[in-house]
């Protein structure tokens, strides 16, 4: 890296040739020290950096109120100017010596100013961050009904501000790291120091340092360059944009993995179980969020498995249906002219059309097509004999299913695997179904995430961890963290189950 000059034009000089004469880029030159002898410059970019308190704590700082301490004098004495103004001139909070241009640069463009003054081959990097942002709203995606109405922003400093304040111990840490030879993306890893396995956090730390991209965009980036298996349809790291999702992550000994620019955050590592568990699951009392499990796991079956069971049984199977019900199938089925399967993909393709189009069109628009779409093609299918009208029935409480996953990537992963299954019903029935089933557990439990199995802890089984998977004990029954992840600080809490209290 190139050192600063000793000269302020020549390093004014460098930043303009390199900045390519920006203007955005801003330059503001003065003079100060004894009878204002001496040439000093700020350097900041327009819209990252707070013009206000720019002006607050520094400029009034450097030329009014060194006018009232005895900076004049130290700076005849000789002593060092950059160390006379941090430590008795400049008011800002966060300051740092800067040597070399290749810092300088970083911490320009992140939104810092730099004070350059004659004679001296260094500067002062003043962090003054001030860009526009969103401002802490409800999430749009894991809506509850009892819970924080809180997400996260694209700030990494109001993420992580969020973050600490629902875990308020010092044993929290949060280390700093910057991914991308271009976008120089801030990345921050946060964990429960003695609650979080270290050679988990140490494993984190070397697969996001062996990252080598010029641009971190988004967290997805991170989560696609650090996952364990990249040949699989299930996501191997959890991510959510809830505050309080984060936090009780972490309090099971889980590291989150914080990026800039993104409401998103990582969790490492991610269990099967975890991407079907919703934040108001904890909020309500443990026989609800059982019961609410149980209907979301029902709900998992029939997105998965729905097309897949009429279309085996349909073709293959018709004497497991009443005989009432197979006469009026088969007289629906009676004028169209393609098979269970070609119908049923038709549908599906149509279906999934039509929520990406509502996904994708302005918000004024989409759902009314989404609607209209899915009624008037719907039923005009039937009415051209194009497909049954079981056919659309079944089709459509399989993509209404689809929206009990709280998780919206495992959501697509089961959408992409209904497809193949489909296959395998129209080929081989329902010992086809079985089979793909099959193949699924046994991928499952193949998987890892950071080393901790997939399908803990169900495979291999962990009885103690059973009390918040599909059933959910009550609060003062879970006593201990997932022995797995955490395996330092397992006791969570010594709670006794409450009593009522004793009649006079």
């Amino acid at each position: 890296m190139q050192p600063l000059y000793g000269n302020l034009e020549e390093n004014i000089a460098c930043i303009k040739e390199t900045l390519g004469n920006s203007d955005d880029i801003v330059i503001r030159e003065f003079r100060i020290g004894p009878e204002g002898l001496l040439k000093a410059s700020i350097c900041y970019v327009s819209g990252l950096s707070d013009t206000q308190s720019i002006n607050s704590f520094i400029m009034e700082s450097l030329l009014f109120d060194i006018q009232q301490t005895d900076a004049d004098g130290k700076i005849a004495a000789g002593d060092n100017l950059l160390h006379i103004l941090k430590d008795s001139v400049i008011s800002a909070g966060d300051i740092r010596d800067v040597t070399d241009f290749g810092p300088l640069f970083i911490s320009l463009l992140s939104g810092d100013v730099i004070l350059l003054v004659d004679g001296y081959a260094q500067g002062v990097s003043i962090r003054i961050r001030g860009w526009e942002g969103r401002s802490v709203t409800e999430p749009p995606t894991e809506t509850v009904v009892r819970g924080p109405r809180e997400s996260f922003t694209e700030s990494l400093n109001t993420n992580t501000a969020l973050i600490r304040r629902k875990i308020k111990d010092p044993r929290l840490w949060l280390e700093n790291r910057q991914i991308g030879s271009v976008t120089r993306t801030d990345v921050a890893v946060m964990y429960i120091k003695g609650i979080a396995n270290d050679k988990i956090v140490e494993e984190v730390r070397r697969r996001l340092d062996r990252i080598r991209i010029d641009g971190i965009l988004e967290s997805g980036y991170i989560e696609e360059l650090i996952q364990d298996d990249t040949y699989t349809p299930f996501p191997t790291i959890y991510n959510s944009e809830r505050p309080d999702v984060i936090a009780a992550e972490l309090l099971e000994g889980k590291i989150a993995i914080v990026v800039d620019g993104t409401p998103f955050v990582l969790v490492a590592p991610a269990l099967f179980i975890s991407f079907f568990h919703s934040a108001e699951d904890y909020y309500q009392r443990a026989d609800i969020s059982t019961l609410i499990r149980i209907l979301r796991v029902i709900g998992i079956f029939i997105a998965l498995l729905g097309p897949s069971l009429y279309i085996a049984i349909t073709t293959f199977h018709q004497e497991m249906l009443p005989t009432q019900l197979l006469i009026s199938l088969a007289a629906q089925r009676e004028g169209v002219p393609f098979p269970a399967f070609i119908e049923a993909v038709m549908m599906e393709i149509t279906f999934e059309i039509l929520r990406e189009a509502g996904i994708r069109m302005p918000r004024t628009i989409g759902q009314a097509v989404s609607i209209v779409g899915t009624l008037v093609i719907g039923q005009a299918a039937v009415e051209a004999g194009i497909v049954s009208a079981a056919m659309v029935i079944v089709v459509s409480i399989t993509a209404i299913s689809n929206f009990v996953f709280p998780a919206v990537n495992m959501s697509i992963s089961i959408r992409m695997l209904r497809f193949p299954l489909m296959g395998l019903a129209a080929s081989f029935g329902i010992f086809g179904i079985i089979v793909g089933i099959m193949a699924l557990v046994i991928h499952l439990c193949s998987l890892r995430s950071f080393g901790v199995p997939y399908m803990s802890p169900f495979a291999p089984i962990v009885v103690d961890d059973l009390k918040d998977t599909i059933f959910r004990l009550p609060r003062w029954a879970m006593f201990s963290r997932p022995r797995l992840i955490s395996q330092k600080n397992v006791i969570r809490e010594q709670s006794a189950p409450p009593k009522p209290l004793p009649r006079k």
